[in-house]
């Protein structure tokens, strides 16, 4: 058969899919993230790949996120020319998020040139905003549940996995085996996607396991945000919440209109989204009615809810904005963006509070925050003493409130990955974890083996496994 699977990111950690499936002198690359979190693995993003990437016959998505999309345009640029197949979701997406990520690159490089902070004699981005609208040009759209071919002779289906819009999970079909990649999957009860759909048989299934060893609690979304955000109103302070710009934002907007909408929060409390990225991909949800939970109304009442901030300017005027108010800002793990600007301006203040909303990976401006919350007693409470964050090559003392909400992650914890399994018509022949920080993935093998008996491995970075 001789099909194998090089294991070239997202293995012992949670961030830079990459999959490459080789076969008879052709490959397809799964997935094309960014690394994100330590600095020992965003290195990784310049390095090159074990692969020359003209020799990469197609490339296939399974959703937009940067983790799992944002190495594109750095593969294009380096000589990728083949087809990128994806959801038409995901490639609307990829529209904003893309050149959106090179922008962002250009302008921290810039900024850390100017102020002289780059430890480099010159900062650069890994790639520019128009490396990244050359790369869009490649994409090739697939409705989900309709069979396609990357490579003459491979067959390939999406299959819906709730998460973002247009998420998938992939089968591939090469070299008489069936190849399930789960990609990101979303929760059953998520409050804007619908839940993944059943699984297909597989020979071989690739499983993310970004919450693998935990469990989200019973509370939902508005009961977590609502008291936080009453809080911060009753004493005239500043909500920053980082986001997500593909999903969380969207949920957050939305939860704060049924806040708004039951009386849970005055309507007169100001909420600011300020990233062009997340205002951008609000707009898609009406779109895309029938992909997601939102009725058409409900589209309307998410985007009506928050004052769009498009501009540098308006993202400045917001700081001259006195009493209370909520600003949602890209990016949600704070490794970059506008986000970092309101963190600087907020965090020193105790009448203030950092709302975090989802998945911190280690390494991140977000991990740090939510170990502040963690020392300070369990989801809430006043920051450790002497806490900082190092922000544009300074550090920020943290005085403000930071609440970790539990319920507003995207993706499916232990139990929803495990039951998702337990859904395959015939059990694999082995299952690998991935995606995931190597004690998440090594939990969810561990359940995989000991309750499904069912052979499973946390492949190692780089390493290649026939299948």
């Amino acid at each position: 058969m001789n099909v194998h699977i090089r294991f070239l990111g997202a293995a012992g950690t949670v961030t830079g899919s990459k999959y490459l499936v080789e076969h008879a002198g052709h490959s397809v690359l799964v997935d094309c993230g960014l690394f994100q979190g330590y600095k020992q693995l965003r290195l990784r993003n310049r390095d090159p790949l074990p692969v020359m990437p003209n020799h990469i016959n197609a490339v296939v998505l399974t959703h937009a996120h940067l983790d799992h999309s944002g190495y594109l345009p750095l593969l294009v640029k380096e000589g990728f020319h083949g087809k990128v197949w994806a959801t038409p979701a995901t490639r609307d997406l990829a529209k904003i998020l893309l050149p959106d990520s090179g922008h962002i690159q250009e302008e921290d490089a810039a900024f850390a040139n100017r102020h002289g902070f780059s430890k480099h004699a010159l900062a650069l981005p890994l790639y520019t905003e128009d490396d990244a609208r050359e790369s869009l040009k490649l994409f090739k759209t697939v409705p989900l549940g309709h069979s396609f071919e990357p490579v003459s002779g491979w067959k390939a289906q999406l299959f819906g996995a709730g998460h973002i819009l247009g998420a998938a999970s992939l089968l591939l079909e090469v070299g008489g085996r069936r190849i399930l990649f789960s990609g990101d999957l979303g929760r059953p009860d998520d409050m804007l996607m619908k839940p993944p759909e059943m699984p297909p048989a597989a020979d071989v299934v690739v499983i993310e396991s970004t919450y693998g060893d935990r469990e989200h609690p019973e509370e939902d979304v508005l009961a977590e945000l609502g008291p936080a955000l009453q809080r911060v109103a009753a004493r005239g302070g500043t909500a920053v919440i980082p986001v997500f710009a593909v999903g969380r934002a969207q949920e957050l907007l939305h939860a704060i209109a049924l806040l708004k909408a039951n009386g849970a929060l005055p309507h007169s409390l100001p909420v600011y989204l300020d990233s062009p990225m997340a205002i951008h991909s609000t707009g898609l949800f009406a779109q895309h009615v029938g992909e997601h939970r939102l009725s058409a109304a409900q589209c309307e009442a998410m985007e009506r809810v928050a004052k769009m901030t498009r501009s540098v300017d308006e993202s400045k005027a917001i700081a001259l904005q006195h009493g209370p108010k909520v600003v949602l800002s890209a990016s949600g793990m704070a490794t970059g963006g506008r986000v970092l600007h309101h963190l600087a301006q907020y965090l020193g203040h105790h009448r203030n509070m950092v709302v975090l909303a989802g998945y911190q990976a280690p390494g991140t401006r977000g991990a740090t925050l939510a170990a502040v919350a963690s020392q300070a007693g369990g989801t809430r409470g006043a920051p450790a003493p002497h806490s900082h964050l190092r922000i544009h090559g300074r550090d920020v003392p943290v005085r403000a409130e930071v609440v970790q909400l539990g319920s507003a992650s995207a993706h499916a914890d232990a139990s929803q990955l495990i039951d998702w399994l337990r859904t395959l018509p015939t059990p694999p022949r082995r299952v690998f974890v991935t995606h995931g920080d190597l004690e998440a993935s090594d939990r969810l093998r561990h359940r995989i083996e000991t309750e499904l008996r069912w052979q499973a491995l946390v492949p190692e970075h780089g390493s290649t496994w026939g299948v």
